[in-house]
């Protein structure tokens, strides 16, 4: 099922839940939010650069990664959507909890990311010089507890598993992951009140196709808002 938090005749805004994956990676899988979106909207089928696979995605959030989406319902309201996260004028700001403490109170990691050739269960790595792509995570400390640091955390550029990537290779990797992970930390720290990546996407903002600034913002989930 759908949570919508706003829709019109352009878009769909959507709070995709942890767990759920953005298209079928198989012909067996039925519970996708592609699967979704076209039960809800049968013309998005029509929409998009790849519009058997991804139809209306503009963006992704990873399986286990919870919040905010905007699906377009129209060729149009794509290729204006599209523009947008290519020049970096899209607004996309996340809430994670991360091992140990973050001692700076704001903080910039501009590294650049691409896929591992060595690491088999780890997607991307990051490289200290320009061997890959660009990407810029900018982090702000929200409150700091026993062994943990909530962050705020923007990004200006949207490369797979970026912030994941950024925050484990700076020694802060977030509660939860199973692939960006520290097992030392794991076995020091043991918190086992969450069973999901402690990430999800709570602001999102950009232009309408009148050129309006729109900004969503929705909560963190109940399972994720306990206190360490």
């Amino acid at each position: 099922m759908l949570d919508i938090i706003y829709e019109n005749k352009d878009f769909l805004i959507i709070n995709k839940p942890a767990g759920l994956i953005i298209h079928p990676t198989t012909f067996k899988e039925k519970n996708s939010l592609v699967n979704f979106l076209i039960e809800y909207c049968p013309q998005i089928k029509n929409v998009g650069d790849d519009k058997e696979l991804r139809p209306g995605i503009v963006h992704r959030l990873d399986k286990d990664v919870s919040g905010l989406m905007v699906i377009a319902k129209t060729q149009e309201t794509f290729n204006h959507l599209k523009k947008q996260f290519q020049e970096r004028k899209v607004k996309k700001e996340y809430y994670a909890l991360v091992y140990g403490e973050v001692k700076e109170k704001k903080g910039i990691i501009d590294l650049a990311i691409g896929f591992s050739k060595r690491k088999s269960k780890i997607k991307m790595t990051v490289f200290s010089q320009n061997k890959s792509k660009t990407a810029i995570t900018e982090y702000e400390v929200l409150k700091r507890f026993l062994n943990f640091t909530l962050l705020k955390v923007k990004i200006k550029t949207g490369r797979t598993h970026q912030i994941r990537a950024h925050l484990n290779f700076i020694g802060h990797p977030i509660l939860g992951d199973k692939i960006y992970r520290n097992k030392g930390l794991e076995r020091k720290i043991k918190n086992k009140k969450l069973d999901r990546i402690f990430l999800h996407s709570f602001k999102l903002g950009f232009y309408d196709l009148e050129n309006r600034w729109v900004e969503f913002e929705i909560a963190i989930p109940e399972d994720m808002n306990y206190e360490l």
